[in-house]
């Protein structure tokens, strides 16, 4: 059985065991996984800012702390906490081995003279804002996720039913001034990525051409500002309160 897989401009044509082993081994099949983690990772951004957004609409912490109860407590939200983990950890990979061969691939002299002359200042630096990105994200899974998994984070009751006082650990952290900056500003640095990362996946799974690609790039940056004022909203709100 012959199966065809688009990437970028080309059309490839493969058995199925050579599109496995295309995906897993190629330049090509790399950047068309990390695309698709990638855009897998922008739809858990929205999912996770719309429960986020939670803390700003109600003062009390109840709505907060109803939603992080029922997502800590649901069995498919459970089970697609590994596959989230594991896509992180596919993309962080990826974008890593491509990184390094580009690098090992490319003259310095022509890196020097042509780089800084093509693309956007986000699509040059994609491989520095993911790892700003992620070590933010190392901070931010020992501050939340850890302390509500294994830590104490405090306990409330809404209708007989018991529930960590997520709420209460947010504010806290984002009294801190000096974490509330660090948060925005790798909030800002996410944005920045996106801004690139989400037409250029697109692009390399064959999913745009010239019209499209315009199209595509005015909703990344879209996409982009939504998610950096969303996110910086809440440590300012809690700054302010």
């Amino acid at each position: 059985m012959k199966n065809y897989i688009i990437v970028g401009t080309k059309l490839i044509q493969l058995k199925f065991k050579g599109m496995v082993r295309f995906i897993a081994k190629t330049t090509v099949g790399q950047k068309f996984w990390m695309s698709m983690t990638g855009l897998f990772l922008i739809i858990f951004l929205a999912v996770h800012l719309t429960a986020n957004l939670m803390l700003v609409f109600d003062d009390t912490g109840e709505l907060y702390n109803r939603t992080v109860h029922f997502m800590t407590t649901n069995p498919f939200i459970r089970i697609m906490e590994p596959i989230l983990a594991l896509g992180f950890i596919v993309h962080i990979i990826l974008a890593t081995v491509l990184t390094l061969r580009n690098q090992t691939m490319r003259p310095q002299k022509y890196h020097m003279q042509k780089l800084s002359h093509t693309g956007s200042w986000a699509s040059r630096n994609m491989y520095i804002l993911g790892a700003t990105v992620l070590a933010f994200l190392v901070l931010h899974v020992i501050n939340f996720w850890v302390v509500l998994r294994f830590g104490d984070p405090g306990s409330v009751v809404y209708d007989g039913v018991e529930m960590e006082n997520a709420y209460k650990m947010v504010a806290t952290l984002f009294a801190m001034p000096l974490y509330s900056v660090i948060y925005i500003i790798a909030i800002i640095g996410l944005a920045y990525h996106i801004s690139h990362g989400f037409w250029s996946a697109f692009q390399t799974i064959g999913w745009s051409n010239d019209i499209w690609r315009k199209r595509l790039t005015a909703v990344a940056y879209a996409y982009a500002i939504l998610i950096a004022i969303g996110f910086s909203i809440i440590p300012v709100y809690f700054l302010v309160k």
